[in-house]
């Protein structure tokens, strides 16, 4: 059952995107489709939502979405570089004009001294057809079990695309 602050926040994209005529798409690590989940709890929302990929594999952040190995090898897959990547990466492959991209450490293990559990990268790519207008990315460090951080992750995931598609009225 999806939380109702989250469910209200994909609501609101909702409606916005359906006035835009714009499409939007996630590429997703940490929260394993959470995001495309909310997203696709609005009734109608086939109207603006195409799909996602989860990209929980350097493989397939690699392969499919475009990111640099380089990257992944120097930064780690929860890192600034490689979140702009799968955005812009998902935006492009699935021709949408919004796209939200995260990586991050859920835990209950997995984090360290530089990257503890709960730090997740995000990043937000927006254009008409293939280029890429702008794409923003942000560090956050969220607090609690794996499914709280989890549910932090989309609610935030989900205020940035609003916050765009908003800007755009």
């Amino acid at each position: 059952m999806i939380d109702l602050g989250i469910y209200s926040l994909a609501e609101a994209l909702g409606a916005e995107l359906h006035r835009l005529k714009w499409r939007v798409t996630s590429a997703e690590s940490c929260t394993g489709g959470g995001i495309a989940a909310a997203i696709t709890s609005v009734a109608g929302s086939s109207a603006w939502f195409d799909g996602a990929v989860v990209s929980y594999a350097d493989r397939i952040k690699r392969d499919f979405l475009g990111v640099d190995p380089r990257d992944l090898e120097e930064f780690g897959a929860v890192s600034e570089p490689v979140v702009r990547q799968m955005a812009v990466g998902v935006l492009n492959r699935l021709d949408a004009n919004l796209a939200v991209a995260v990586s991050g450490i859920a835990g209950p293990d997995g984090g360290s001294d530089d990257k503890p559990v709960g730090t997740v990268w995000m990043a937000w790519a927006h254009g008409i057809g293939q280029e890429p207008l702008q794409a923003d990315a942000r560090c956050m460090h969220f607090q609690g079990c794996r499914a709280e951080i989890q549910a932090q992750t989309v609610a935030e995931a989900l205020r940035g695309l609003l916050s765009i598609a908003e800007s755009h009225r």
